[in-house]
């Protein structure tokens, strides 16, 4: 009889992906709220409270918040990538079905292992130009108009968002039983 026990994968890995896309939602969530939350107020600021004081004849100056759209833009690449990890480990992202079927049912799964670790070294030469293009950032000491901060920090999070992609696929690769099965309206 077979040990069924690992059929999902070990229990540490189970654990460390399940902490990993945990991590990656609450990164997304902050950001998406931050958008969110900076843009509505800068919104108000010019749009409301600012004529409001005009009205009643008290010059408050710019009524905005300070280069909210280029804060809303950093936190935009960063829960952007942060979505590239949590649309592989809920198997939300796009599948193109070219190719689907060519191959007997009874090899799906070596298919299915052999896709998984292709997709994982394509994701690891797109992180390692990710991370060559935030080098020459780096290197250039790119920085953020108006703000005047270096951008790189930011930038940190395309490649982040690629290698933890590569990551999951390697580990649906050695271990199946992890991959997420896919949403009902892609079958």
């Amino acid at each position: 009889m077979a040990d069924t026990s690992l059929a999902s994968g070990p229990p540490g890995a189970v654990r460390t992906l399940a902490v990993w896309h945990r991590v990656e939602c609450w990164v997304a969530v902050v950001c998406f709220s931050f958008i969110a939350i900076i843009l509505v107020l800068d919104v108000l600021g010019r749009e409301f409270v600012g004529p409001v004081f005009g009205l009643l004849g008290i010059d408050v100056g710019p009524t905005g918040i300070f280069a909210s759209q280029r804060f809303s833009i950093y936190a935009l690449v960063v829960g952007s990538f942060a979505g590239v990890g949590i649309a592989t480990a809920t198997g939300s992202h796009l599948v193109p079905r070219v190719g689907f079927g060519w191959v007997p049912p009874a090899w799906g799964p070596a298919m299915d292992r052999l896709a998984d670790v292709i997709t994982g070294f394509f994701l690891l030469v797109v992180t390692w130009y990710a991370g060559e293009f935030v080098q020459s950032t780096y290197t250039a000491d790119l920085r953020a108009p108006v703000l005047d901060w270096v951008v790189w920090p930011f930038q940190l999070a395309i490649p982040a968002g690629f290698l933890s992609a590569a990551c999951r696929y390697f580990a649906y690769a050695i271990w199946p039983g992890l991959r997420p099965r896919p949403p009902e309206f892609q079958e």
